[in-house]
């Protein structure tokens, strides 16, 4: 569970990214689930964009993902949500 203090600062360091994983009409199939463990495993902190010709809700996919990926739901704005999932070893944040 991360704090409020970690996900300012999470939230700090992804405000350039670019989102990794995009939803589209399709909604959240299993190729999108996919590609977002791999990018998690890569990169500990994505950005997910919900496309505006799909009918997911973003809360609702961010949670979904959230529990299905084991990470952390760290912000949603907009048709945007960050997710954060920190490896054991050799991680590249150091948490506050």
């Amino acid at each position: 569970m991360l704090t409020g203090k970690q996900k300012q600062y999470l939230k700090a360091i992804a405000v350039n990214f670019p989102a990794v994983v995009q939803i589209g009409k399709e909604g959240l199939t299993p190729s999108v689930a996919d590609s977002a463990e791999a990018a998690l495993a890569a990169r500990e902190l994505i950005k997910i964009r919900v496309n505006q010709n799909s009918e997911e809700e973003v809360a609702h996919t961010a949670s979904v993902l959230a529990a299905e990926l084991r990470c952390e739901v760290v912000q949603i704005i907009g048709r945007s949500c960050l997710l954060f999932r920190q490896k054991e070893k050799k991680s590249h944040y150091e948490l506050p």
